[in-house]
């Protein structure tokens, strides 16, 4: 998943970076309120991590204009109040969930895997396409019931179609998944990963591909169709 982590303490924001990326996901962080609404607004994150209180605009403001603009990114609300009417208001103003400072990194971890799987209308820690499964809890694939040999990338890459199965997704939208700000994709970097992808999933003789190409569209994920 794409997360965006807003939290101006610069020891917990680092902190909680680190663990996310650790668990394989692509992390944002910044400390400024407005500029987490800016950033929110121009990237397609999975999951926003945000503070209550913060500089230049607080946690509130920022959920109840996301959710305005239509915005279906799902937040976790960090803060130090504890209080049920303060809970309330969290989830009132459009956050998905709610978590009281100080808080064990291995429950935020949990509950942003969480709020990923309730995002993409997943339950049980399972994706399904075709004969292709993916568990997000473990972080592995299998076709056929034969295990996948894949890099962290090349499973960011699998998760993210699976996750839209039937949907054409372009390289733009691919690349700003899988590649975080401090990388630069070669332009064709997907492309690559595609073809390295699909010949890793061929698991036996004649196995029909699963991810299917429609040029000058993008890449789409089902057991139906041809390329173009």
């Amino acid at each position: 998943m794409r997360i965006l982590v807003v939290e101006d303490s610069v020891l917990l924001q680092k902190s909680l970076c680190l663990a996310l990326r650790k668990s394989g996901h692509l992390v944002d962080g910044t400390g400024d309120g407005e500029e987490g609404l800016w950033l929110a607004r121009e990237n397609p994150y999975d999951v926003i991590v945000l503070d209550w209180m913060l500089p230049g605009c607080d946690g509130i403001s920022i959920v109840q204009r996301l959710r305005k603009e239509a915005r279906e990114m799902r937040v976790l609300m960090l803060t130090a109040r504890d209080a049920v009417e303060d809970r309330v208001d969290g989830l009132e103003s459009g956050a998905d969930d709610y978590l009281v400072k100080p808080f064990a990194m291995a429950e935020l971890l949990a509950r942003v895997q969480a709020l990923g799987r309730r995002g993409s209308g997943e339950r049980r820690g399972r994706l399904r396409v075709g004969d292709l499964e993916i568990d997000l809890v473990r972080r592995t694939a299998m076709r056929a019931g034969v295990p996948l040999d894949l890099t962290a990338r090349e499973y960011q890459l699998l998760e993210y179609l699976a996750r839209k199965p039937g949907a054409v997704i372009s390289r733009r939208e691919i690349e700003a998944h899988i590649y975080d700000d401090l990388t630069e994709p070669m332009s064709n970097v997907v492309d690559s990963a595609i073809c390295i992808l699909r010949k890793k999933m061929a698991v036996f003789p004649e196995a029909p591909s699963l991810i299917r190409t429609r040029r000058g569209m993008g890449y789409m994920l089902g057991e139906t169709g041809e390329d173009a």
